[in-house]
């Protein structure tokens, strides 16, 4: 039993860490937070100054905020749901006695280990592509027209190159759960008389509960912000058709420059999407979206609020 002594060397010991993280953490979280109030920028410094919410108030009405929350959710939501199935499966399939069996599992999980923009290529140039890619050869070979992947169906194939990519760590984690089943447990199942779908339903599944879970927390964290198989397949496009809400930020950030806008960007994407039907933001944003540009204008010529 800890006496309180070593509890209190333990926490200073743990502090310079703590501190370092916490400084890491809360400085960027700060100039987000400082530059969203600001109209910066970087190539027109002159007009630097204090908007306060006036870059909140225009990134919300951007025509590309609402798409962006519905295919960020998407991307979240179909990733989630092919990987934790087929991380399920595969984890079943592998967890067989295979000849190769060492080999197998370094090729089922040697995807996740691809950079994202060489995945994106890849599946861009070499299996999705209309004229000489994998699946065209295969649409024509049962005389089907090849489908252009990145123009009809921007998101979809958006969604499976983060799940190809993903699929192996979900299997991984799945698998390494599933083989600490202990064997006795599921020989007592068979020996009952349960088939493999009981045994799986009511012994197995549970037992990998923890694993989905963590699955499921870790693999959100990094799906929410997906950003370069965006860049490298669709742009973004066509029009905002795979436009997340990452590459929103980036778009005005980088292209555009408005470092105001985007930062703000960052801050909204957790509550922007929340406000009341109600809300004063939003009936502003109503009224600056529907008003003609000449009284926007005219409105933005006054003193303190011009925005970014």
């Amino acid at each position: 039993m800890a006496t309180q002594q070593t509890r209190s060397l333990a926490r200073f010991m743990m502090a310079p860490s703590v501190i370092l993280l916490f400084v890491w953490m809360i400085v960027p979280l700060v100039f987000t937070l400082w530059f969203s109030f600001l109209q910066y920028n970087p190539l027109n410094p002159i007009r630097d100054g204090f908007v306060w919410f006036a870059n909140y108030k225009l990134f919300y009405s951007n025509p590309a905020f609402l798409q962006s929350i519905i295919n960020t959710l998407t991307i979240v939501v179909s990733v989630l749901a092919i990987t934790v199935i087929g991380g399920i499966l595969l984890a079943l399939l592998l967890d067989q006695p295979i000849w190769g069996q060492g080999f197998v599992r370094i090729l089922v999980i040697s995807p996740f280990f691809v950079m994202p923009p060489v995945a994106a290529l890849v599946w861009k140039n070499m299996i999705m592509h209309p004229q000489y890619g994998v699946f065209a050869d295969i649409a024509r070979f049962f005389g089907a027209n090849p489908i252009d992947w990145f123009g009809q169906h921007p998101l979809t194939a958006v969604i499976l190159i983060v799940a190809w990519q993903w699929l192996p760590f979900a299997t991984l984690i799945l698998l390494t759960s599933l083989q600490s089943l202990d064997g006795e447990q599921k020989e007592a199942a068979e020996m009952d008389g349960a088939g493999f779908l009981s045994r799986f339903w009511y012994l197995t599944l549970p037992h990998m509960s923890r694993a989905i879970t963590v699955v499921i927390l870790i693999q959100t964290i990094f799906l929410l912000s997906v950003y370069a198989e965006i860049l490298v397949t669709t742009n973004g496009g066509p029009g905002y058709a795979s436009t997340n809400l990452p590459f929103l930020v980036y778009q005005k950030a980088l292209l555009e420059f408005k470092i105001g806008q985007a930062s703000a960007g960052g801050v909204i994407a957790e509550w922007g999407s929340t406000l009341p039907p109600t809300s004063p933001i939003r009936e502003d944003l109503t009224w600056h979206a529907q008003s003609p540009p000449s009284t926007r204008r005219s409105q933005q010529s006054r003193p303190g609020s011009s925005p970014c």
